[in-house]
């Protein structure tokens, strides 16, 4: 059975049920009791075992099973939940979530048997079900003495005994299969299904005893009965059960009379139940199935279920671009409208504006598809805290707010490595030992916080911590130690300036090398794959109190409305976002700080930039009396960035230079196609700011 079509939805699926387990552990961990939770780590447990057994990954579901049999105890009350157990329940995830990302990578699951861990579930099990395995093991072994070759007797009710009537008068065969599946099958209800399956290609299943039911929820021993009608031989009935992987025996026998017909009751339940035996059976061997069928009978059903459908993101991508060219040609339309305003008719007018509202609704509705929350990023957080809390021996709780911002597809694929590495940096730098922080007066358990929020057409996420804060000082000095800037420059850098040496490859602050911090490879990398996606990161910290990191993303990164000005003749896209106000500069009120110009704007002092000067191109005009400054912003730093004219709003699309420009100049973020078929560049004004 070929399964690797189903893949890819055995890993998303895999990876919503380990976020699932590692949410449900956390609360299980301050709540011991809580039977919803333990339900919860049953249910996903149970239907990863099922998962992973119908796609073969022999290892992951030996894991998963015994985890099932250590819930199942706690669930009937023989086994208590504590700290030792939850901590080998957290090490079964972190061996599942090494198992995910082997098969991720190689589709295969690796060799680990991860028997330490097993061991130690084996050794709770035993100790708090009072030797429970070992029964169990001795009732499943009866069968073994009473294996005849009559098999057991068949009990039809009145609607299976007509069918064999039938079958007897058009010459058909009826056979009871009797079969007996090994006692190290982990996965019963597939192994059945396998059967009924093998058996449905050769006949008609009229009866199973126990009902499909029990035997897809797994309440059967080691042994089913069917009864089949065939026009094949006994012989290739039995084969064919017999080939299927895990099954030990089975025993068949011709039914050559009606046997004696249940009772009404039964009549009724079973007519019900085995009318569909082998649908139903399907349904437990197929993972999607299981986990929809879990959430809709046991919990109640979240609507959202049956109303989402997972969608190739390369798809989307096409879908975008679509969007992208309509867009552009929606600017020719409108270019053309503009430049021969005299000979176009108000209905071409009206046609071109209904076109913009169209594209416009196609783009955000496209959009809105992209949008994921940033709950699917901040999930892994709290435990990742706990095992730092354990790794480091501090006290430290996570707080998260703002999961339900949201943030196009590409830019949450890769927000979690930064993210992860600030709150590292958080655990082990910022926040200090329970004894110092007692002696400091603050509570002994350390606070991280993870905040997300929109801002305009950006997302702001801070990482905030209420510890040490940062010490500029130490800073400083291992700067001049590093040979980065001499004792004379380093006095002379601002404490922002100072701390932005914290965001250079291999700085590092640590004593000590440990597998949390220390190589000097976490802010650089923050600050690297933040710029790469178009947004910025800055620092706020006070010694003693603590530090805030301030992240600021775009919404998106294909379709953006921007501000088009002219510089030397040559058109340019200054992104919206970034934009406070536009503003007529006298240039007699123009001044000079450390030979730079500025403005005094409001009691502001901005910085000026010249765009001519930095892009190298000739000034249009000398002699002016008032310039046209649009002043942007990055985090709380503003700068006015001249200009020769402005051009008007418009919505473009962001095509990528590719290599060309990558190593040349950080200040171009992209270009844009105009309406007359012009290219623009698309400045950055992170960059120049």
């Amino acid at each position: 059975m070929d399964v690797s079509q189903y893949l890819e939805i055995f890993i998303d699926e895999t990876k919503e049920h380990l976020q699932n387990l590692s949410q449900q552990l956390m609360i299980l961990e301050e709540e011991p009791d809580n039977a919803d939770t333990i339900n919860e780590i049953f249910r996903a447990a149970h239907s990863l075992k099922g998962m992973a057994g119908t796609m073969g990954y022999k290892r992951m579901q030996h894991l998963t099973h015994i985890m099932e049999n250590a819930l199942s105890e706690i669930r009937n009350g023989k086994m208590n939940v504590n700290a030792e157990l939850v901590d080998v329940l957290f090490q079964c995830l972190d061996a599942l979530e090494t198992y995910l990302d082997n098969i991720v990578e190689s589709q295969d699951e690796g060799t680990e048997d991860n028997e330490p861990i097993i061991a130690r579930l084996n050794v709770f099990l035993n100790g708090g079900g009072g030797e429970a395995p070992a029964p169990k093991k001795e009732e499943k072994e009866a069968p073994k003495q009473e294996e005849s070759s009559q098999g057991k007797e068949v009990k039809l009710n009145e609607y299976e005994a007509k069918a064999v009537n039938e079958a007897f008068n058009k010459n058909l065969n009826v056979y009871s299969l009797e079969v007996h599946v090994d006692e190290n099958c982990i996965l019963k209800a597939a192994r059945a299904f396998l059967v009924f399956k093998a058996v449905e290609e050769l006949g008609e299943i009229i009866k199973s005893d126990p009902s499909a039911q029990d035997i897809e929820d797994e309440r059967f021993d080691l042994e089913f009965t069917i009864v089949v009608i065939t026009e094949k031989d006994m012989e290739i009935v039995k084969k064919a059960v017999e080939n299927v992987s895990e099954i030990r025996k089975v025993v068949a026998n011709k039914i050559s009379n009606v046997p004696k017909t249940a009772g009404a009751e039964e009549t009724s339940v079973e007519k019900k139940a085995d009318s569909s035996a082998v649908a139903v059976a399907e349904k437990s061997s197929a993972p999607a199935a299981a986990s929809k069928s879990a959430t809709t009978t046991k919990t109640g059903g979240k609507p959202v279920v049956n109303r989402s459908v997972r969608v190739d993101i390369e798809k989307l991508d096409v879908l975008m671009n679509l969007v992208s060219e309509l867009i552009i040609a929606k600017n020719g339309l409108m270019s053309v409208s503009s430049n021969e305003e005299g000979m176009v008719s108000a209905a071409f007018n009206e046609q071109v504006e209904y076109l913009e509202r169209v594209t416009t609704n196609l783009h955000e509705s496209v959009m809105k598809v992209r949008m994921m929350p940033i709950e699917t990023v901040t999930q892994k957080f709290p435990k990742m805290v706990r095992d730092l809390s354990k790794k480091l021996d501090k006290q430290m709780k996570l707080f998260i707010t703002g999961e339900d911002t949201e943030l196009d597809r590409t830019v949450i694929d890769e927000i979690g490595d930064p993210l992860m590495h600030l709150i590292r940096n958080s655990a082990d730098h910022g926040l200090e030992d329970g004894e110092t922080r007692a002696q400091r007066g603050k509570d002994p358990v350390g606070n991280i916080y993870l905040d997300a929020y929109q801002d305009g057409n950006n997302v702001v996420i801070e990482v905030r911590d209420d510890g040490n804060g940062i010490d500029v000082e130490k800073i400083r000095s291992k700067a001049i130690e590093r040979g980065a800037v001499t004792p004379e420059q380093a006095e002379a850098l601002t404490d922002k300036e100072v701390i932005d040496f914290l965001f250079q490859p291999s700085f590092s602050t640590a004593k000590q090398v440990t597998d949390v911090s220390g190589r000097g490879v976490g802010l650089d990398v923050v600050k690297t794959k933040i710029e790469s996606l178009g947004g910025d990161i800055e620092v706020k910290t006070m010694l003693g109190e603590g530090s805030t990191f301030i992240i600021r993303l775009p919404l998106t990164l294909a379709i953006i409305q921007s501000l088009m000005v002219e510089v030397g003749g040559e058109k340019y896209a200054i992104s919206l976002g970034s934009i406070q106000t536009i503003e007529d500069v006298l240039v007699t009120d123009i001044k000079y700080v450390q030979s730079k110009e500025v403005i005094n704007l409001r009691g502001t002092v901005i910085p000026l930039i010249r765009l001519d000067s930095i892009l190298d191109i000739e000034p249009s005009q000398e002699n002016v009396e008032s310039l046209t400054a649009v002043i942007v912003k990055k985090g709380d730093r503003l700068a006015g960035l001249i200009v020769d004219s402005l051009i008007g709003q418009q919505e473009i699309v962001i095509k990528s230079l590719g290599k060309y420009m990558s190593n040349n100049s950080k200040i171009i973020s992209g270009a844009t196609i105009l309406g007359d078929g012009e290219v623009a560049l698309i400045l950055d004004a992170n960059a120049l700011v």
